[in-house]
């Protein structure tokens, strides 16, 4: 109960801000926009949100889809820690991810502005699609104000607070595909630009 109530805080949440599209972002005919995923039947709904994993996490998973309140409910219990949602930012293209108890906690906390995440566990969280952050003057940022949006490859995260000058490792996405995103923050974080599906 605790974990539905906190996934459903968090997406809810983030749902609410209006559609971001940059020129040249329009959607597919083939990809469904946020604003349809709610209208999906639940079998498609579930589809996309296990889309985010590699099929050995996804076949244990939890799910979570909208209803047709528009609220998330859990339709299957999670198995193996992790929980599937079909969309996590108000994007114009699938961006579902799959993550576990500790990054549910690390982004409700972001969401209530805590201070600091309070996760005592580093978290993983997939998104085999894609998503997307915002950037203003060449920098990645937490806020869209003043930021344009910039699509994301598929990739994984490590959500525990890093130190980015002590791992010497980059601060913006660089070919390497690997970064500390929001690296002079609390809520700094390892993002890995590889593919979970193609992840053995």
């Amino acid at each position: 109960m605790a974990q539905h109530i906190v996934l459903t805080i968090l997406v809810a949440s983030t749902l609410m801000m209006p559609a971001i599209v940059t020129a040249g972002d329009k959607p597919s005919k083939k990809d469904a926009t946020v604003k349809e995923v709610k209208a999906m039947s639940e079998k498609d709904q579930t589809a996309i949100a296990l889309s985010a994993a590699p099929a050995h996490i996804a076949k244990e998973a939890g799910i979570m889809i909208y209803g047709a309140d528009g609220k998330l409910t859990e339709t299957k219990k999670s198995a193996n820690g992790f929980t599937c949602i079909p969309t996590v930012m108000n994007l114009p293209y699938p961006d579902p991810m799959c993550m576990d108890a500790a990054v549910q906690q690390w982004m409700t906390d972001r969401m209530n502005h805590a201070p600091k995440p309070t996760n005592t566990v580093p978290g993983i969280a997939y998104m085999a699609r894609g998503g997307a952050h915002f950037e203003k003057d060449g920098k990645v940022v937490m806020s869209r104000d003043g930021a344009k949006i910039v699509k994301e490859p598929p990739h994984w995260m490590l959500m525990w607070p890093f130190d980015a000058a002590a791992t010497k490792l980059p601060i913006a996405p660089n070919p390497s595909g690997v970064y500390i995103m929001f690296e002079d923050s609390p809520y700094a974080h390892l993002m890995v630009y590889q593919d979970p599906k193609k992840m053995k």
